[in-house]
C-alpha cells in the first residue's frame, strides 16, 4: 500500500515537474517578446514627441496660416494610447517575472522533495 502511494505521488511530482519544464520556455519567451515591445513603445512615444515638437515649430515659422494644432492633438493623443499601452505591457511582464519565478521556485522544491524521498534518480547529460 506504501509503494502504490509513493509511485502516485511520484507520478504526479513527474507530471507537474514536466508541466512547470513545459511551461517554463514558453514565459520567458513570452518575457522577452513583451520586453522588445516596451522597447518599441518607448522608440516610437519619443518618436511621437519628436514630432510634435518639430510640428510646433514648423507651424510658429510658417507665414502661410496653417492649422497644424489638430495635428499636433492627434499625435499627443496617440502617445498617451502609446504610454497606457507600455503600462500594461510592464504589468504584464512583471507578472511573468513572477510567474517564471514561482514556476522554479515549485520545480526547485518538488526536487529537493524528490531526492529527499529518494526517488529521484539523477539523469546523465
Amino acid at each position: 500500500m506504501a509503494a502504490a502511494l509513493v509511485a502516485t505521488s511520484s507520478g504526479k511530482d513527474a507530471l507537474a515537474e514536466g508541466l512547470l519544464d513545459l511551461l517554463r520556455p514558453a514565459i520567458q519567451q513570452l518575457d522577452l517578446h513583451v520586453h522588445s515591445v516596451r522597447e518599441s513603445q518607448v522608440e516610437l512615444r519619443e518618436h511621437i514627441d519628436n514630432l510634435a515638437t518639430e510640428l510646433c515649430r514648423i507651424n510658429e515659422h510658417q507665414k502661410v496660416a496653417l492649422d497644424l494644432d489638430p495635428y499636433v492633438k492627434k499625435l499627443l493623443n496617440a502617445r498617451r494610447r502609446v504610454v497606457l499601452v507600455n503600462n500594461i505591457l510592464q504589468n504584464a511582464q512583471e507578472r511573468l517575472r513572477r510567474l517564471n519565478h514561482n514556476v522554479a521556485k515549485e520545480t526547485a522544491r518538488r526536487k529537493t522533495m524528490l531526492e529527499a524521498s529518494g526517488v529521484f534518480t539523477s539523469r546523465s547529460p
